[in-house]
């Protein structure tokens, strides 16, 4: 039950987003359309570094290689993969128009649900090798951090859904329609969990490297692809207290639990 509890923690939080289509009229943009993507930007960045990071060097020094080699591989690792990702999979950012990835002939709302799809992987990551962590015994994961990493993402998908379906509703789609395209940008992240968990067995070896690479993946989202829609028109003041606000957030549910 807590498993469970923990896959769908993240994905309710993009459903709940994506409702706000229904109780708000507008698209969300000025101050907030800026703070609300920095504020992802601060949970992922915390929970790249607290729920990630530290547990992988904890579990490094108690192997046979360097401690900093499991981190380091594991996080370049990830960045690489999703500069990968970026490449083949074709999507749109909410701040550009040009489309990106593969060329293919698709709606423009569809290619929205995908960037943010895009965002998702790594989190569904994170969440699963978290997760299958807690089950296994001598790891220092417990199910309780497990918990507080799902429930920070929850919080960071939170505007991530409004951010894909007020859009749409904006752009002519129904505020059904648009509240499902946001949902269902979150479901790649349930699904990456439940893969990771499945593989439980064969994660114990490699734990380390799978918990950097996950930051590796969410550190790359931030980078790329967060941190320029929060500051879209150069000014950084909004995005950048997004940042910090999210950041904290999130230091303090590791620290707390």
């Amino acid at each position: 039950m807590d498993i469970a509890a923990g896959i769908l923690i993240p994905f309710i939080g993009t459903m709940s987003g994506s409702a706000m289509v229904f109780l708000m009229k507008n698209s969300i943009n000025g101050k907030l359309g800026k703070l609300l993507p920095g504020f992802a930007a601060g949970v992922m960045l915390a929970a790249s570094v607290w729920s990630l990071i530290l547990p992988a060097i904890e579990m490094s020094e108690d192997m046979e290689v360097y401690t900093w080699f499991p981190v380091t591989s594991g996080f370049l690792a990830g960045i690489i993969f999703l500069i990968c990702l970026d490449n083949l999979i074709p999507h749109l950012r909410l701040d550009n128009d040009q489309p990106e990835g593969l060329a293919v002939q698709v709606k423009k709302s569809t290619m929205l649900a995908l960037a943010v799809t895009f965002h998702n992987i790594p989190e569904g990551m994170a969440v699963g090798v978290a997760l299958a962590g807690a089950l296994l015994p001598g790891t220092g994961i417990t199910m309780a951090s497990a918990f507080t990493l799902a429930t920070g993402i929850a919080i960071q998908n939170f505007p991530e859904g409004a951010i894909v379906s007020m859009p749409l509703e904006s752009d002519g789609m129904s505020r059904a329609k648009a509240f499902i395209y946001g949902t269902m940008s979150g479901i790649a992240e349930p699904i990456g969990a439940i893969i990771t968990i499945l593989l439980t067995g064969l994660v114990v070896p490699v734990l380390p490297y799978l918990l950097a690479f996950a930051a590796g993946a969410m550190f790359y989202v931030v980078i790329e692809e967060l941190v320029p829609e929060a500051q879209p028109d150069g000014s950084f003041n909004t995005g950048t207290i997004g940042v910090a606000l999210g950041f904290v957030v999130m230091m303090v549910l590791d620290i707390t639990f």
